[in-house]
């Protein structure tokens, strides 16, 4: 199991937002660059990126700090916010981004994640942000009547990378995550399972490596690092016992 810290870019710098309300940002960070480097240091593969500004713009915002990343950290990418057409896609992938995050499009443009997958075959993953059983969009500000479930189903058998479940209720305020309802979430689809959202101490990872199943391939935590709460090489050494 993957672990998989978390920045927030939000007009260039890394922040973290109280279930998801812009107008809540916590500034934890002026250098997203450094902050990247960090999380290599400290042993991890994966870093997942959220382009904030993109996720309300509908359009990449922080590029250049993603872009310096990418040429100064050597650590794989998982990044979302603001992906709203393949010209988008095109763009990302070009970059150097390893696995792309679809969210908002997911629901509203099926057909989009479909190309992706054909296009990037295994380089694709769906964000599925959820409040109270329903998915939310544009950066968690406009509510749908569908469910996970139901969205979930469009998308088995082509090649979708993973997906990344985000209990908003939870995000950014260290409660722990919503692990019966990612679990129960899991045994209806075949696509691997990030659990996303409330994760803020070692119990909760422990938790999570102990109750996981088959299918569920990674955890992400943001705020809980930067609240020190999570030491990031106890939680590799978990994860990956």
């Amino acid at each position: 199991m993957i672990f998989f810290p978390a920045i927030d870019l939000k007009d260039g710098k890394c922040v973290r937002l109280k279930q998801g309300d812009m107008l809540q940002p916590t500034v934890f960070d002026l250098d997203p660059v450094a902050r990247a480097r960090s999380f290599h240091e400290a042993g991890c593969s994966w870093l997942h990126l959220v382009d904030l500004n993109g996720a309300f713009a509908g359009k990449p915002v922080n590029h250049k700090i993603v872009e310096s990343i990418i040429k100064n950290v050597d650590i794989k990418i998982q990044l979302g916010g603001g992906i709203r057409d393949f010209d988008t896609i095109d763009f990302w992938m070009s970059a150097g981004i390893n696995r792309l995050i679809i969210g908002t499009m997911a629901l509203r443009k099926p057909e989009l994640v479909i190309k992706a997958c054909k296009q990037y075959p295994g380089k694709i993953a769906i964000g599925i942000d959820v409040r109270d059983g329903k998915i939310a969009i544009e950066g968690w500000v406009k509510q749908s009547n569908i469910s996970a479930i139901d969205l979930i189903k469009i998308f088995e058998g082509i090649n979708v990378s993973a997906i990344i479940y985000t209990d908003i209720a939870r995000d950014g305020i260290l409660m722990g995550p919503a692990l019966e309802e990612t679990l129960a979430f899991a045994e209806n689809t075949n696509i691997p399972i990030i659990i996303s959202g409330g994760v803020s101490s070692i119990e909760d990872i422990i938790e999570i490596k102990k109750k996981a199943k088959k299918g569920i391939m990674g955890v992400i935590s943001g705020r809980a690092i930067y609240d020190k709460r999570l030491n990031i090489s106890e939680c590799n050494n978990i994860l990956g016992s």
